[in-house]
């Protein structure tokens, strides 16, 4: 046991550190160097690059003195062990080296003997050399008659075949081994036709071409048999090549004969895409289906007729023309199926299925490069990115207008008084919020045509014109327009669709215009250039006209929410002035009533509009502007000058001077454009209304107390309505203007005192 167990040690200790030297020298378990790259580390030590300096600093700079000292410890017992192993290694390798020198000493003994060995090999060889050549001799003269016996042997095999040919292909026949008997039969084809004049060579090809017929009718037979497989279907119409059946007569049989299995899965995607209120199948799935099916045994066919025929003009003819006739069938499947996608959520399943529909359709491609399959199948895939950014587009318009809808509906509730209440703000703000959501949501979904993965999206159409056209003109732009162009259609004059149009609602949608031209329609489309790297090559919108017809939209839903709510406190005027007995009624005591109404109407107004325009720029105030008196003939004449020789026989005096001093006064345009804010938007309105009181009042005769009555009624509208302009001399002058008109046209001009004007007016 003791001489066992020190003998597997001593075995062990040679293995481990012949091991180690392997593994020092870099040899592996054969011996040899394995082919590993080389280290470039000149820090690391085992390595070619080794140097010493950078591997000592890099070990003072990074280790401490106790891991410097455990490191140069380590590095001692390993130095001593291989000196050791390499010690040991040595004296092993001693005896075997004295070995080899007595070995080679031996050799050198050998090798004398062997010269020995191989004189007597050489004259031996030399004998039989003798000899060969004497047995030549002697045979010389049967060489030509074994050659030309040879010769009659190979000839009688073959005779010997031909006869047997027509057996052996009857047998052929019986066992279905159709390509042996045609190649059997090919093989003797060109003897038998070459001795054909023979009686006997010319009765086994009689029966050769009786047996080949045969064969050809069963492989014929294949052709109408609904069962073959499209691997035997290439076999006979291989075989029938061979045996010089017509190619053209062949193309027809294989294309009818592939046409017909084809048909069935055509038939079967008829099936799922029948018009339906639900569809059986999801788009994806039905794609599937189609590629799997149908295209995959397209390309099947096509790869084997062009194995089989190898006649570019007329059999691609004919390819070609086999492949379009169901390749327009498959896509008018496919087209009706896509068009039952009508919904606008979820759009990942169409663009799966449209990428897996032009991906497949790649292999026709490489399969047939004149086919115009894969060029009409992108055509297919870009008119349903197009229709589907149509939905969207629809989708978005309905989307605001009922939107409107809701806000109009906002509008109309009680809790919300006339200026709008604190809502007209929250209102502006969701809706625009809500349409910027609705529009990024939409070019998120769109996004989806255009990612990384898919491949139709690397086409030019697709990088270019789909994003440029499609996407920002198409969808972003047009919306943005119709925003614009439904808005304006609420400025239609009254009796159209506009006249029953909410004047707030008016407000808010020139406010949202004027929005989308300082803001939104910048950002929106920046998005969209950043989203779908939109090539400006093309021809596009640019930002500032979209942005000049947004203000444009924004200008013309304010004029008319001026002219709205001009004529408004215009009606109640006019209805006021024609409704009232001027000549007979009584002395004025109080202010009317329509006066009153009429500056609450334009104090809510001018709250409304606050809500949602800035203040704007007024001129400034006298100290004395709501104190202003009017005299009963205009503002630049005394009255105590003409009250008294104002009589009814001298009209022409006064107005003479009324016409002089307009002549002199600024024109006031009363329906011209306002800017955007509170202070133009009042001052239109108040210039509409007064305006129109003005023209009422020079249709009436006024008796005296009838002329009061518009002193009284013009003094208070002074006190209240030239703090809503701009200019309160444009109130004064208007108000002077209707003063004046009632004068001229009162049968008993007899103004009332200034102080008992202010007492009426301040009481009501």
């Amino acid at each position: 046991m003791d001489a066992d167990g020190s003998v597997s040690d001593e075995s062990g200790r040679r293995r481990r550190v012949h091991g180690m030297l392997k593994l020092y020298y870099g040899l592996n378990e054969e011996g040899k160097i394995p082919e590993q790259p080389q280290s470039l580390d000149p820090c690391d030590i085992n390595g070619p690059h080794f140097d010493p300096e950078l591997y000592l600093n890099k070990l003072r700079r990074e280790c401490s003195l106790s891991e410097l000292m455990d490191h140069e410890t380590c590095m001692v017992k390993q130095i001593r062990s291989l000196d050791s192993d390499m010690q040991t290694l040595v004296y092993e390798n001693y005896n075997k080296f004295i070995s080899a020198t007595d070995t080679i000493r031996k050799m050198k003994n050998d090798f004398k003997k062997m010269e020995d060995e191989m004189d007597c090999l050489s004259a031996n060889m030399a004998a039989i050399t003798d000899f060969s050549a004497s047995i030549s001799g002697t045979l010389q003269d049967q060489h030509a008659q074994i050659t030309k016996l040879s010769g009659v042997h190979t000839l009688l095999r073959k005779l010997q075949f031909l006869f047997e040919l027509p057996a052996r292909l009857n047998k052929c026949l019986e066992l279905q081994a159709y390509a042996q008997a045609v190649s059997s039969h090919r093989r003797a084809r060109c003897v038998l036709q070459q001795y054909s004049h023979l009686p006997s060579f010319k009765g086994i090809q009689d029966d050769c071409n009786a047996i080949m017929e045969k064969l050809a009718q069963e492989l014929r037979q294949k052709f109408r048999d609904g069962g073959t497989s499209a691997k035997d279907l290439s076999e006979c119409v291989e075989l029938l090549l061979q045996l010089d059946e017509p190619a053209e007569e062949l193309c027809d049989k294989f294309l009818s004969h592939a046409g017909s299995r084809l048909e069935l899965d055509l038939q079967g995607l008829e099936t799922l895409s029948l018009p339906s209120p639900t569809p059986n199948t999801d788009i994806l799935e039905f794609i599937d289906r189609g590629c799997n099916e149908f295209v995959s045994s397209l390309c099947l066919v096509i790869t084997s007729y062009q194995e089989l025929f190898n006649i570019p003009q007329m059999a691609n003819g004919k390819l070609q023309a086999f492949v379009d006739d169901l390749a327009a069938r498959y896509f008018s499947l496919v087209e009706r199926r896509i068009q039952e996608e009508k919904g606008v959520g979820d759009n990942s399943l169409l663009v799966r299925a449209l990428d897996r529909f032009h991906r497949r359709l790649q292999a026709v491609a490489k399969l047939l490069p004149g086919s115009a399959v894969p060029t009409r199948g992108t055509e297919i895939v870009v008119r349903a990115a197009t229709e589907r950014v149509k939905q969207y587009l629809s989708a978005l318009q309905s989307f605001y207008m009922d939107s409107l809808t809701d806000v109009r509906q906002a509008l109309a509730t009680p809790r919300l008084s006339v200026a709008g209440g604190g809502t007209l703000p929250e209102l502006l703000s969701s809706l625009s919020a809500s349409i910027l959501n609705q529009i990024k949501s939409v070019l998120a979904s769109v996004h989806l045509f255009t990612a990384k993965d898919i491949t139709f999206s690397n086409k030019p159409y697709f990088k270019g014109e789909f994003c440029s056209q499609g996407v920002r003109e198409n969808l972003v732009v047009n919306f943005i327009r119709f925003v614009c162009q439904s808005s304006r259609q609420f400025c239609e004059s009254a009796g159209d669709k506009g006249g029953s149009t909410p004047p707030a609602l008016l407000l808010l949608l020139s406010r949202l215009c004027l929005d989308f031209e300082t803001s939104t329609i910048s950002y929106i489309l920046t998005l969209t250039d950043e989203q779908f790297l939109v090539q400006h090559q093309n021809p596009i919108t640019p930002v500032t006209t979209l942005c000049g017809e947004a203000r444009e939209a924004a200008q013309k839903l304010l004029n008319h929410y001026v002219k709205v709510q001009g004529l408004i406190i215009s009606q109640m005027l006019r209805k006021s002035v024609e409704t009232r007995d001027w000549v007979n009624t009584i002395e004025p005591r109080n202010v009317r009533a329509v006066m009153k109404r009429v500056v609450e109407d334009t104090t809510s107004i001018d709250v409304q509009v606050g809500l949602l325009y800035e203040e704007g720029v007024r001129k400034a105030h006298s100290s004395d502007s709501s104190k202003r008196t009017f005299s009963v003939y205009s503002s630049s004449r005394q009255q105590p000058r003409y009250a008294a020789s104002y009589t009814p026989s001298a009209p022409m005096d006064t107005n003479l001077l009324s016409n002089i001093h307009k002549l002199f006064s600024e024109r006031i345009d009363i329906f011209s454009s306002v800017e955007f804010n509170k202070v133009s938007v009042m001052t239109g309105i108040i210039k509409i209304s007064l305006k129109t009181f003005l023209e009422c009042v020079r249709l009436r005769t006024f008796g005296r107390y009838g002329l009061q009555q518009i002193q009284v009624d013009c003094h208070y509208l002074q006190m209240y309505l030239w703090r809503f302009v701009s200019d309160e001399n444009l109130v004064h002058f208007l108000l002077d203007e209707i003063v004046g008109s009632s004068a001229h046209r009162c049968l008993d001009p007899s103004p009332m005192e200034q102080s008992v004007i202010e007492v009426i007016c301040e009481r009501g």
